[in-house]
């Protein structure tokens, strides 16, 4: 019997995985609809989004755990109440990272509970912030024909997501952004507002073992520009967000360094495990261009700098 289900779900991934191949614009002419609702509003992307919705004009309803905790049993319900069926509804609350099995039953608890709400309210498009870690490691760009096969957690979390909102039968985007920084991330993790912060702060910047991992990173405005054109062309497929450039996180401290202006300095220190996915992790930005060929990403250096300039005035 388990069997059957694992071979159940398995077609079901393909299936999923051939319909959303293509990112494929409703509207020609960009509209906003009657109503887009959040869920993740106090979110790093879902703040850089409602901004970008509310200088277009555009109606938001902000959900954060406030308003509907989603890990919450009842959770379903209350939500379906709030729904409307002409909404767009962009998915974004998760507990992540998704580090063990303790959170991502916490993030299935989440996704049954946004299940829930759409079998109790159905609407009229879906936006589903997910990653890229969904895919494998390979030694080519990434783009979205790479059938998923997530090694993490995090990845697994993120592609039961997809499939539980797929096998919806609702009209559904799924977003794969790469690495995001950008001003006032709340994480601070290691790579650009990291090393930004500790060089303005005069602080040594330590990489792991010298920096040589290359990776994709892409600001949250880019994030949020590309989440509001799928919102106002009603979007479907899928769409990985991805700048299609590598940089170093031995190049990317050079660049916090210079930022700075301060003379700080940058060390490295023995790995204690192997280097995430072999060292590089490539991705093909083709169909970003191919669906909004007016669009172009923010190179590495300059989005720190206006991150950096943002923070600054901010602070």
């Amino acid at each position: 019997m388990q069997g059957c289900y694992i071979t159940h779900l398995a077609d079901r991934l393909k299936a999923l995985s051939r319909d959303f191949i293509v990112l494929t614009h409703h509207l020609e002419t960009p509209k906003a609809p009657s109503r887009t609702v959040i869920i993740g509003s106090n979110s790093f992307v879902g703040k850089a989004l409602i901004k970008q919705l509310e200088e277009a004009g555009a109606p938001v309803v902000a959900l954060g755990r406030a308003q509907v905790d989603l890990a919450q049993d009842e959770a379903g319900a209350a939500l379906g109440g709030l729904l409307r069926a002409d909404d767009t509804v962009v998915a974004i609350s998760a507990k992540a990272p998704c580090r063990n099995v303790d959170d991502f039953f916490e993030n299935a608890k989440m996704i049954r509970s946004l299940v829930q709400a759409f079998e109790t309210q159905p609407v009229a498009h879906v936006v589903n912030i997910s990653s890229d870690a969904v895919y494998p490691d390979e030694p080519v760009p990434l783009s979205e024909t790479v059938p998923a096969a997530p090694g993490s957690m995090h990845g697994a979390m993120h592609l039961a997501r997809e499939v539980a909102f797929g096998a919806l039968g609702l009209p559904l985007a799924i977003l794969r952004p790469t690495l995001i920084y950008g001003a006032s991330d709340p994480h601070n993790g290691y790579g650009p507002n990291q090393f930004r912060r500790k060089a303005n702060a005069g602080e040594e910047i330590v990489l792991f073992g010298e920096g040589e991992e290359r990776r994709d990173h892409v600001c949250v405005d880019d994030v949020a520009e590309l989440t509001a054109r799928v919102i106002m062309h009603r979007s479907t497929g899928l769409l990985n967000v991805a700048t299609g450039t590598v940089t170093s996180f031995r190049d990317i401290a050079e660049a916090a360094v210079r930022l700075s202006g301060r003379d700080v300095g940058i060390s490295g220190r023995p790995r204690t495990g192997p280097m995430p996915h072999s060292g590089y992790r490539p991705f093909d930005p083709a169909a970003t261009q191919a669906a909004f060929p007016d669009f172009s990403y923010i190179d590495l250096e300059t989005g720190m700098r206006d991150a950096q300039a943002t923070e600054f005035k901010s602070g």
